[in-house]
């Protein structure tokens, strides 16, 4: 699966706020959108006019790359959603949020997706005792996630658990520090999602 390799703070201008791709760089004044608080681009600070399509796209790119998916994993994503019970925008934020990489980095593991990703792809962690090298596994309530006793001497992790109280835990998830240990005590709800996303122009775009 190929992966964007480009600057990351090109995306958060693009879309126009904070998606904390860069991690720590993110709270701090070097922060791209923070510095020039306009689009990427020649034309970035010109004057647009947006069509209810473009703001239908720009919300499901904005989420897209907050995640850190392609579009081939976020239509699979999104059908799934609309598959499941209850209102699909909703489902598809929770399936996003248990994708294993994203929890890894809500543990405070990682500063940021990208690096929780290559993590778990190194085979840093465990789930229920098992090495899972799968960053979209899905997990599910009660749920144990273990970093691997040979890398709980790796500085980063070490470092990133430090300035975990840059961002808060989710209510859904529980860690142990001592222990290198997190656990899943319920399925994401929207009311855990703080970050501004319009989910409904989601589902609305792909309605099409």
């Amino acid at each position: 699966m190929s992966r964007y390799i480009g600057p990351v703070c090109r995306q958060c201008r693009r879309e126009g706020t904070k998606l904390f791709l860069k991690g720590d760089r993110c709270f701090t004044e070097k922060c791209g959108v923070e510095r020039r608080a306009y689009p990427p681009g020649q034309h970035g600070q010109g004057r647009t006019r947006v069509s209810d399509y473009g703001l239908q796209l720009r919300e499901k790119q904005k989420v897209k790359r907050m995640y850190g998916l392609q579009e081939a994993q976020f239509r699979l994503a999104m059908g799934s959603a609309t598959r499941m019970r209850g209102r699909a925008g909703e489902n598809l934020l929770s399936l996003l949020e248990r994708r294993l990489d994203n929890v890894v980095f809500r543990l405070g593991f990682a500063t940021s997706r990208a690096e929780a990703r290559q993590l778990v792809r190194h085979g840093h962690f465990e789930v229920e005792g098992r090495k899972v090298d799968i960053p979209s596994f899905r997990v599910k309530t009660g749920t144990k996630v273990r970093l691997r006793e040979k890398s709980r001497q790796i500085a980063r992790i070490t470092e990133a658990l430090a300035v975990l109280e840059r961002r808060s835990l989710p209510s859904w998830l529980e860690l142990d520090s001592e222990n290198f240990e997190g656990l899943v005590k319920a399925l994401p709800t929207r009311e855990d999602i703080t970050m501004p996303i319009q989910e409904q122009l989601i589902v609305e775009l792909y309605s099409r």
